[in-house]
């Protein structure tokens, strides 16, 4: 990584966390929906189930936390077009800043406020019940994994921001990424759905981040007849994140060049 890469993704960096300052509105929602649906999904759908409440509980956590990490795409998706649709980017390109700094300050903005977000949402499903019942060093590598999705996933909503370049094809884009998590074992258990939407389900990324977190929390069994990414979650959980980090990184970085 070049020196002049460092300087001026830092720099957009703190542009980015400036911006998140002076707009705690839209930062207090977006951290406190997760907490939202946490106490609805974990109080509701666990009166519903066939598992007992604090036992859903348990299983909800570590899904709500994936499906948190998921909107990475939304949140780096709007804010990529709003800064198109304002002018920003065409500002920052008459300036000498590296063309992979704008991007990359977006979404290393993102993963720190990503990072401060979940510590409330911890703290809630700790008085909820949940538990981390593995190691510290399986813990910690549930964390990294969770930030690591997050991060890949925002590079994702940035190209797709950069193409769109409009708030308001951004928002409906946006909203519509909310059936991701829906289509994946980040609620519920898959065993329960029809085979077809059931392989739909276990190869979506989320579900393979999601039972890798399970797995390293201990709070749920790895299941042994599902699809190869949730049977294996961890190698399953890196290889999309990694997948979609090497595919969507470059392409934003050329689509911001272009726009």
């Amino acid at each position: 990584m070049s020196t002049a890469l460092v300087h001026d993704g830092t720099a957009v960096l703190g542009r980015h966390l400036q911006r998140i300052r002076r707009a705690p509105a839209m930062t207090l929602m977006t951290q406190t929906m997760p907490i939202v649906f946490l106490l609805f999904f974990g109080y509701v759908f666990g009166s519903a189930l066939a598992m007992p409440g604090a036992e859903y509980r348990a299983f909800l956590v570590p899904g709500l936390l994936v499906a948190t990490a998921a909107g990475g795409l939304m949140t780096g998706m709007f804010q990529a077009a709003q800064d198109s649709h304002r002018g920003v980017m065409d500002r920052f390109r008459t300036l000498p800043v590296s063309r992979a700094a704008v991007p990359l300050g977006q979404a290393l903005a993102d993963l720190v406020t990503s990072a401060a977000g979940m510590v409330p949402m911890i703290l809630i499903g700790l008085a909820m019940g949940w538990r981390i019942e593995g190691g510290a060093l399986d813990a910690l590598a549930a964390f990294g994994l969770l930030l690591l999705f997050r991060f890949a996933m925002t590079w994702v909503g940035i190209l797709l921001g950069l193409a769109s370049q409009s708030e308001e094809a951004a928002g409906q884009l946006g909203s519509a990424t909310f059936m991701l998590p829906l289509l994946s074992n980040a609620y519920l258990p898959t065993d329960g759905m029809p085979g077809w939407l059931r392989t739909v389900a276990e190869w979506n990324p989320i579900s393979a981040v999601t039972t890798a977190v399970r797995d390293l929390f201990g709070n749920a069994p790895v299941p042994a007849d599902a699809a190869w990414p949730v049977a294996h979650p961890v190698a399953g959980a890196l290889l999309w994140s990694l997948a979609l980090l090497a595919v969507f990184a470059p392409l934003a970085v050329r689509r911001y060049g272009r726009v």
